[in-house]
């Protein structure tokens, strides 16, 4: 219950009027999902927005305002995903950064990863810590569920540093186990065989990066994508390196992976251990190495859930759905006990 003393107003104005528009939505729309995630009421006069609520549900709707404001007046547009993505970290600013080596601000910090054509904004904790893991470790593990932005964050930061000329060259890879790494059968010179299989991370590169640009990286060999199999016997040195569906990978294959990491190089796997394709019984390489490299320093691993899932809502629901049932066949199958 809410009593009249918990109750506060606070007035927000903000000078640029040209910025009001996207601010406050269509037909106010970003305002009106403050007032429903939140529990406050905004109201808009001109550039002055009047909030009403408790304490900390009023705070917390000035903080997600002001950090779209700011992202307005830095050049960047927002979209009613990203104003979600905001009141998820301001609900949640005080675990945002759950990295022991990073200090807490005061106020709703956003990590980002800025290229040339765009900038990508965290839309909850995990994904901040994420962002902030690749800025600060080698060795980065991204675990989760598909739709929370790992391996798109992964390919941004990836092409942000190749940007900024912190690496030569980006190298992206995914084990092709549906054709159990022999894709001989498939039509087409190696670059056509191979595609389907690495898509999403073409996908991401050419939202990063202008697509002629992307196209010449790949000519010159700037950029590879490769299926695993492709990196035995190699050492990647200055490199960005990433390893996408690495629930895929064999203890062997996981192992040779990360033992091509190389002077001046960084590398990111990714993974969703709840959808390994691996033969029964084939232990994945992800789910071993994130065991064994728990206290190795240098490693940061990160895990998403359903809750940090930014497709459509119902997707988070269908992935709570298919984690609870996993939950209640483990019970079953260990006699009931959880």
């Amino acid at each position: 219950m809410t009593y009249a003393s918990d109750l506060t107003h606070l007035e927000l104005i903000f000078e640029d009027n040209r910025l009001i528009g996207p601010l406050y939505g269509q037909f106010d729309q970003h305002l009106a999902l403050i007032e429903q995630k939140l529990s406050v009421d905004a109201t808009a006069r001109g550039n002055q927005v009047t909030i009403r609520g408790s304490h900390e549900a009023a705070g917390r709707a000035r903080d997600v305002l002001e950090a779209l404001y700011g992202r307005l007046q830095a050049g960047q547009t927002i979209t009613s995903a990203d104003v979600e993505g905001a009141i998820r970290m301001a609900l949640a600013v005080g675990d945002q950064l759950p990295l022991p080596t990073i200090d807490a601000g005061s106020r709703l910090q956003l990590a980002a990863i800025s290229t040339r054509r765009k900038t990508v904004v965290a839309r909850n904790p995990a994904q901040d810590a994420y962002i902030r893991a690749m800025d600060r470790s080698t060795l980065v593990f991204g675990l989760g569920p598909a739709g929370t932005g790992k391996t798109y964050l992964a390919v941004a930061h990836a092409a942000a540093l190749l940007e900024r000329g912190e690496v030569a060259r980006l190298v992206l890879s995914r084990p092709a186990v549906e054709a159990g790494e022999r894709l001989g059968f498939l039509p087409g010179d190696m670059r056509e065989k191979i595609d389907p299989y690495l898509r999403p991370l073409y996908d991401a590169l050419y939202d990063m990066m202008p697509p002629e640009r992307v196209e010449r990286a790949l000519t010159s060999g700037a950029i590879e994508i490769a299926p695993l199999a492709f990196m035995r016997g190699r050492t990647l040195a200055n490199a960005a390196v990433i390893l996408d569906e690495a629930q895929n990978t064999t203890s062997m294959q996981m192992k040779m992976f990360l033992t091509r990491l190389g002077d001046g190089s960084k590398m990111i796997v990714t993974g969703d251990p709840s959808q390994i394709d691996l033969p029964a019984g084939q232990v994945s390489g992800l789910v071993e190495a994130s065991r064994i490299l728990t206290e190795t320093p240098g490693v940061v691993q990160v895990r998403f859930s359903h809750e940090d899932v930014v497709r459509h809502e119902l997707v988070a629901r269908i992935v709570k759905a298919y984690d609870d049932d996993s939950r209640e066949r483990l019970a079953a199958a260990r006699g009931g006990k959880a």
